[in-house]
């Protein structure tokens, strides 16, 4: 009988085959029955293990098998932040390394498991301290929008103090910034510029989701002259899912709410050179009063199609002037016409209506105008024209990269057996 330290209790093992009767066997020598042996001879760390001395967080973890008749068969590291280091374990088990920055001025516990030549556990548990960055240069991050209710095709965005634009860097921070939504709703960062990312889903928001952004980067190396700093966290919910469809060929608007129809009313859109932009926009505010002048989109004062108007319950859907807001003085043409300088315009009471039932972040779509798509960044939010395989090429982490299926749709494709 083996009679080693290690076993601490023995066991009754029962093993079902297929056409078998159940069998048992006894506990002795059984790497199941053992409780983990102090592992602390078979492996080294390159992080100091004493008081007082504090790792380089700008050097990657590395734990060696220092005893040739053992191997590591897993490691975890995660700092008292709850955050997880990365890492890679070699075929053989005789070395692991972290694969993700280590943060500056934290605390670290490492948990390393073993196994001996006869296969029985060990385990080390260590803790150590990273000290701080040499550098001052701090990489902070704000979310947005601001905390509330949205419409369910309000991107979240990030927006970082100061720029990067090496990819590797960028993945850095990609990887810290994190969304989560429940209902569940998987989505993808996208580099807008070297400052600033949006992340949206494939498809819309859930309606009624609570959506929440938080960031890891504090503390983490993104260069020699860069690390993480803070970011406070944001919570915003959605509402319904409300979308208003404008068709400019029959002048007409739709408006549906969770996918049912609840109104529909004449309008006008731009007509020839002044055309309203196709695509999905989203509502970027509202303003029940808007002095209108054609100065603002480049028309000279005076001219034929100068314009200066008073206009009220104007819901904005672009930066540059583009609102859905009431025009009474084109009642004649709406649901016949095109007769505006590029917004939709619709009779006081519709836009009242319209202002009263739409809220930041609901959705806009014009359809068979003849003017350009709408941008995706430069002039609101025009994120959801872009197609989800272009949407994952701005990714500093899915560019480049096929799309993963997801479990159920794995399982969904698997053959079946026979």
């Amino acid at each position: 009988m083996n009679t080693s330290p290690r076993i601490v209790a023995g066991c009754t093992l029962l093993v079902m085959a297929l056409g078998s009767a159940l069998a048992a066997c006894g506990g002795d020598g059984n790497p199941l029955s053992e409780a983990p042996y102090d592992a602390a001879d078979q492996v080294s760390f390159n992080a100091p293990e004493g008081d007082g001395e504090k790792a380089d967080p700008a050097r990657p973890l590395e734990i060696t098998a220092e005893d040739s008749d053992g191997r590591i068969t897993d490691v975890t590291a995660v700092d008292a932040a709850g955050r997880h280091v990365a890492g890679e374990l070699s075929a053989d088990g005789t070395r692991w390394h972290s694969t993700s920055p280590l943060a500056a001025d934290a605390r670290y516990t490492v948990r390393v498991s073993t196994e001996d030549e006869g296969g029985a556990p060990g385990r080390k548990v260590v803790t150590f301290d990273t000290g701080k960055p040499l550098t001052k240069q701090r990489l902070d991050v704000t979310f947005g929008p601001k905390a509330g209710k949205y419409g369910v095709g309000q991107p979240v965005t990030a927006e970082l103090s100061r720029p990067v634009k090496d990819p590797a860097q960028r993945a850095v921070v990609e990887r810290a910034l994190k969304v989560r939504s429940t209902p569940s709703a998987d989505g993808v960062w996208h580099w807008v510029d070297d400052k600033n990312l949006h992340y949206r889903p494939k498809d819309f928001w859930p309606a009624g989701a609570t959506i929440r952004m938080s960031s890891n980067l504090e503390g983490i190396k993104v260069s020699d002259r860069l690390w993480g700093g803070r970011a406070k966290p944001l919570t915003i919910t959605t509402g319904d899912r409300v979308m208003a469809v404008t068709d400019a060929s029959s002048h007409w608007m739709t408006v549906y709410k969770n996918g049912k129809e609840i109104n529909s009313m004449p309008v006008t859109t731009g007509k020839p050179g002044f055309e309203t932009r196709n695509g999905v926009k989203v509502v970027l505010g509202k303003e029940y009063y808007v002095r209108m002048r054609g100065t603002s989109i480049g028309i000279a004062e005076g001219s034929a199609e100068s314009y200066d108007l008073p206009v009220y319950y104007a819901t904005r859907v672009t930066w540059s002037g583009e609102y859905v807001h009431a025009a009474p003085w084109s009642v004649g043409s709406q649901g016949y016409d095109n007769v505006s300088h590029g917004c939709v315009g619709m009779s006081t009471a519709n836009a009242e209506w319209f202002f009263d039932n739409v809220r930041e972040g609901d959705l806009v779509k014009v359809v068979n105008s003849y003017g350009d798509t709408m941008e995706p960044f430069s002039n609101g939010f025009g994120d959801w024209n872009l197609t989800w395989a272009k949407w994952r090429e701005g990714s500093a982490l899915t560019g480049g990269k096929p799309e993963t299926p997801k479990a159920e749709e794995t399982a969904r494709l698997r053959p079946a057996a026979v």
